[in-house]
């Protein structure tokens, strides 16, 4: 289990974008933040590497936002348009654009949950316990999001696979099935749950999750888990042979 939800309904982006210069440099003002840090690393890290809101303004410039509030009726729906567009890019595999655009929708609508998301989806292989903080503060502002609540379990998953503590993998069974409880059509929920039953040693019920979520949109069908599970155990409803 390496990957997590990307897809999404993306649009296209049209508003230009001002660029600090490669030497400023801005101070954070949140507790924890890495201070210091070139404006051009910056764009980069997550919610521009501990900034807060204010900072953030300052960070991307009065013109960015002037921009902004000239192109859109509110600067709720432009973190929508630059939360789309990340999610576009981060489908193209252009992670470091997807990163920024995430950025400057946070700065937009910090109320937002969808750039938290992205942000976390972006550090989940390589960083979890940033990317189960971030994902953390999207589910705050929508707590009963399916998909939310799927990623949370997919990323406890990935943890489980470095810590190997069954605490861990209680913990993604634990938000699949609120993901489920939630929306039970959810393919990938059903998949990430087959996988948390699988390492649980749980054969017949992660075949049982499999075949639901092959129901629901065969294309998404993760092979890797169904090789694996046949080694384990045969398919009971021998679909895979």
């Amino acid at each position: 289990m390496k990957r997590l939800p990307f897809l999404l309904s993306l649009l296209t982006a049209g508003l230009l974008l001002g660029r600090p210069a490669l030497a400023q440099k801005v101070k954070a003002k949140t507790k924890g933040a890495a201070t210091d840090v070139p404006a051009a690393a910056r764009r980069l890290l997550p919610l521009f590497g501990g900034l807060t809101p204010e900072a953030a303004q300052q960070l991307v410039g009065a013109a960015f936002l002037q921009s902004a509030d000239q192109s859109f009726a509110s600067r709720a729906e432009a973190s929508q348009f630059f939360s789309t567009k990340a999610y576009e890019y981060l489908r193209e595999g252009q992670a470091d654009t997807a990163r920024y655009r995430f950025n400057l929708a946070w700065v937009l609508d910090p109320k937002n949950p969808a750039p938290y998301r992205g942000l976390g989806l972006l550090t989940a292989s390589t960083s979890p316990d940033e990317s189960l903080a971030l994902l953390n503060q999207a589910l705050t502002l929508a707590p009963t999001d399916a998909q939310l609540l799927t990623d949370v379990g997919g990323v406890y998953l990935i943890r489980f696979e470095q810590t190997k503590k069954n605490k861990d993998l209680k913990t993604a069974d634990d938000y699949l099935h609120r993901a489920l409880a939630t929306d039970a059509n959810n393919a990938y929920a059903w998949q990430q749950l087959a996988w948390v039953q699988f390492k649980q040693e749980n054969y017949p019920a992660a075949w049982e999750s499999l075949h639901k979520s092959r129901n629901l949109d065969f294309s998404g069908i993760d092979f890797e888990l169904i090789s694996q599970l046949k080694e384990k155990l045969p398919d009971p409803q021998g679909m895979f042979k």
